[in-house]
């Protein structure tokens, strides 16, 4: 449950600022009669979404085990990489991204295509949310309840469309940018325990021989049946007795990302301040 969550919330909160920023221009500029194209897209893009996630999971049903396993050690990967170029995306848009969405929406309708409104809500939304899909199919591969499942990603769906509501009739000021800050870093942690348990499905799956030697075994402590051991396996990929290699991988992604994540900000503003210096020799 706490899985789909905290990717739900976060995800979701994306979506909602995409919509409440859509709006909330097209309001302030006398121009609510293109809402319905706004839903139009937004509803269209959450259709193509779920489809895509009942595809997945009806596909990864009609398979074998071995290949079931290789399947979802596979997707486990793909989502990894999918979510990662996303946190690093969004870091990156985030300043410009209202700015971006309103020029956007000046030219749809300078165009006189309102369809240009629709097009443009579904791409921004439907981005989102087929990493949403991705992600959550991902991590339901190893969940106990599929009724938790569920109801934590509704709730977290639920959270996000509370504070996009908030934020589109209210000025206050949320602290947005700490959350997704903070929520990256623990996406981060859950990206980090899918690639270990997407490699255990590529072993079981045999694609991959051999995982290395176990150091370490803390089944009499934590069972992985145990609820608390499942629990902790679908969020951050524990194992009573993880291989080296995934212990490698676990603490190896783990340190190049979240570093790189935390500098951005650094090495953006060490780009400007080297690009105006340049800029001053070649005037001299």
């Amino acid at each position: 449950m706490v899985f789909s969550l905290l990717v739900t919330t976060r995800e979701g909160l994306e979506m909602a600022l995409i919509v409440t920023i859509l709006l909330g221009y097209l309001r302030s500029i006398g121009q609510k009669r293109h809402f319905r194209e706004i839903w139009l897209g937004v509803g269209t893009a959450a259709v193509l979404c779920v489809g895509i996630g009942a595809a997945l999971e009806v596909a990864s049903q009609e398979m074998d085990d071995r290949l079931r396993e290789a399947f979802e050690g596979f997707t486990m990967l793909f989502a990894v990489a999918v979510l990662t170029w996303m946190l690093f995306w969004m870091k990156r848009q985030s300043a410009g991204i209202s700015r971006d969405l309103r020029n956007r929406v000046d030219t749809a309708l300078s165009g006189g295509s309102v369809m240009a409104l629709t097009l443009l809500a579904f791409s921004a939304v439907g981005r989102e949310g087929l990493e949403t899909a991705l992600f959550l199919f991902a991590g339901s591969t190893n969940h106990g309840s599929n009724l938790n499942f569920a109801i934590g990603g509704i709730v977290g769906f639920g959270i996000a469309g509370a504070v996009g509501v908030v934020i589109y009739y209210s000025a206050a000021r949320l602290p947005i940018k700490q959350f997704f800050s903070i929520s990256a870093v623990v996406l981060m942690i859950i990206a980090a325990g899918l690639l270990t348990n997407g490699l255990a499905d590529l072993h079981e799956a045999t694609i991959i021989p051999n995982l290395g030697v176990r150091p370490w075994d803390t089944d009499s402590f934590l069972p992985m049946t145990s609820s608390l051991g499942k629990y902790l396996h679908a969020l951050v990929g524990y194992d009573s007795a993880p291989a080296i290699s995934q212990i490698a991988l676990y603490w190896t992604y783990l340190a190049i990302v979240v570093t790189a994540y935390m500098a951005l900000p650094l090495l953006r503003g060490l780009k400007r301040s080297l690009t105006a210096t340049v800029t001053q020799i070649i005037r001299f």
